[in-house]
């Protein structure tokens, strides 16, 4: 055999003009995973939650095994309906960019599941650290969607008053911390929270979002080693969804061990999740977070799952995939894979689904009518200028004193 060493490159499995090939994504049956008591020692479970995958629903779109929620109707209609309306929203965004309303834009299609039934299995005091498509979270929560769509217009109304880049949201009153387009930086604030928290006596954890690339940044690291050792109240989650922008999951380490495994090294248990299975990450997420709740320590959750479409409005991803990877993805669609099951469980059928689509478009309508009268990109009204001055410091220096007087005597 040779022996000189050779540089490893990782090569995505397709290319544009070639087939998709998911053949390296490992899928257990559903309902083959144990669900061990959230009490387990780490030695007993690492490997066969971090290796395998949780899933719920089956080809017949029934629930079976033992990680089954057991969702009550109302509350398969409610997520189905935060899936919905975050696919609306997204939908239209993408539109009102390519028509130059808006500046920039990130949809979250064919990762829908992931937000919102991680969302509705968390408690509404729960802090959440969202990536840059986790508005599934907002949604789920219960977010105006036009307090969003004026963030995206930068106009009057903007919670962010033009600071921040659009989809970079924040609410306080949500519990939802501000997204930050250095990606990784929610790992470790949201560990610190969840000690904060832990140190206070409080009842409530943290959840944060970071894409499978992402954990390839340092900021992963040390917030893996501060949740290991003080063992902080916090659910930490991992969206596999396969591409960090143009470059292959295989880039970040996906080649070699699933990213769940990461968390056994730390002495933090890994879970893996079909990210499409809603049914799987609400009960994935429960368990996660009833072992922070009980003083535990922290869970390390790979959602697996498939960004189906562009990673922004200025991506082209026929560049460097296959154009019909969407459709070849092995897990399904989360709308469609939770409204056949609920048809199958008699708690919809097709004629609810279609005006439930009718409704929830309305609604995105009349959301934007509503926006736009506080202002767009070209017409007012518009943010007052001496806000620029403010939220930095807590008493403002000479220094921004003089620029603000400067500013108004140009106004002048």
């Amino acid at each position: 055999m040779p022996r000189t060493p050779r540089l490893h490159i990782p090569h995505p499995p397709a290319r544009p003009g070639d087939k998709p090939d998911f053949s390296y994504v490992e899928i257990s049956p559903a309902g083959a995973v144990p669900r061990p008591d959230v009490m387990t020692r780490l030695r007993d479970i690492e490997r066969s939650l971090a290796f395998e995958m949780v899933r719920v629903l089956d080809e017949n779109d029934a629930a079976v095994g033992p990680w089954d929620p057991h969702l009550d109707a109302h509350d398969l209609q409610v997520g189905l309906q935060h899936m919905v309306l975050t696919r609306l929203f997204d939908e239209r965004m993408q539109r009102k960019q390519r028509q130059g309303k808006i500046s920039f834009y990130m949809k979250s299609l064919g990762e829908e599941a992931v937000s919102v039934a991680g969302a509705m299995a968390l408690d509404p005091g729960d802090m959440l650290f969202p990536s840059y498509r986790n508005q599934g979270l907002q949604i789920a929560r219960g977010r105006n969607p036009v307090d969003m769509m004026c963030q995206l217009l930068s106009n009057s109304k903007d919670m962010c008053k033009g600071r921040q880049m659009p989809v970079m949201y924040h609410w306080a009153r949500g519990n939802i911390f501000s997204i930050s387009g250095n990606v990784a930086t929610q790992f470790p604030q949201a560990v610190g929270w969840a000690m904060a928290a832990a140190i206070k006596g409080e009842d409530n954890i943290a959840a944060a979002w970071i894409g499978e690339g992402s954990s390839a940044e340092a900021d992963f690291h040390y917030a893996m080693t501060f949740a290991s050792v003080y063992l902080a109240p916090v659910v930490l989650n991992i969206v596999n969804n396969q591409w960090a922008i143009s470059t292959f999951q295989g880039f970040a380490g996906g080649e070699r061990r699933p990213f769940s495994a990461r968390g056994p090294g730390y002495g933090i248990p890994g879970i893996r999740v079909d990210g499409n299975d809603f049914l799987a990450v609400v009960a994935v997420t429960r368990w996660a977070s009833e072992r922070a709740r009980r003083r535990v320590g922290p869970t390390l959750i790979e959602h697996v799952t498939h960004r189906a479409d562009a990673h922004s409005t200025s991506d082209d991803p026929s560049r460097y995939r296959s154009k019909d990877e969407a459709l070849a993805w092995p897990l399904g669609d989360p709308v469609e894979r939770m409204k056949a099951h609920m048809i199958r469980e008699g708690a919809w059928s097709e004629k609810q689904h279609v005006e439930l689509v009718e409704t929830l478009s309305r609604l995105v309508d009349d959301a934007w009518e509503d926006a736009i009268s506080y202002g767009t990109m070209t017409e007012g009204p518009w943010l007052d200028k001496n806000e620029l001055f403010e939220d930095v410091f807590k008493d403002i220096p000479p220094h921004l004193i003089r620029q603000r007087e400067q500013l108004r005597e140009m106004e002048d």
